[in-house]
Formats: structure tokens, sequence, C-alpha cells
């Protein structure tokens, strides 16, 4: 009984905190996805490129 008071409370608000926040984190990265594009095209980096650059990004982060 002590263990699940120990740890139900955290899992809990972690839970309710990955739910409320992952459509927020999707709106985000839709955003930075749409900011590179900006800054490739500004730059005169083909759009291809930056396809190729953003791919090895999420490789190196997942």
């Amino acid at each position: 009984m002590q263990l699940a008071a120990n740890y139900g409370f955290p899992m809990a608000v972690a839970g309710y905190l990955l739910v409320r926040l992952e459509p927020l984190i999707r709106d985000l990265e839709k955003s930075i996805t749409l900011l590179t594009m900006v800054v490739a095209r500004q730059s005169n980096i083909d759009v291809e490129q930056m396809q190729q650059i953003v791919e090895c990004g999420r490789a190196r982060y997942p």
C-alpha cells in the first residue's frame, strides 16, 4: 500500500502532463519544420537538401 502511495501520485501527474503536452509538442515540431523551410529558402538551399538535413537531425535525436 505504501508503494502505491509513494509512486501512484507522481505517475498520475506524469501521465496527465504527457497527455496534455503532447499536442503542444507536435505543434512546436511543425512550427520548427516550417521555420527550417523558410530559412532554407532564404539561404537558397534546395528543398530536397533541406529535407536531408532535417532527416539527419531526426536520426541523431529520435
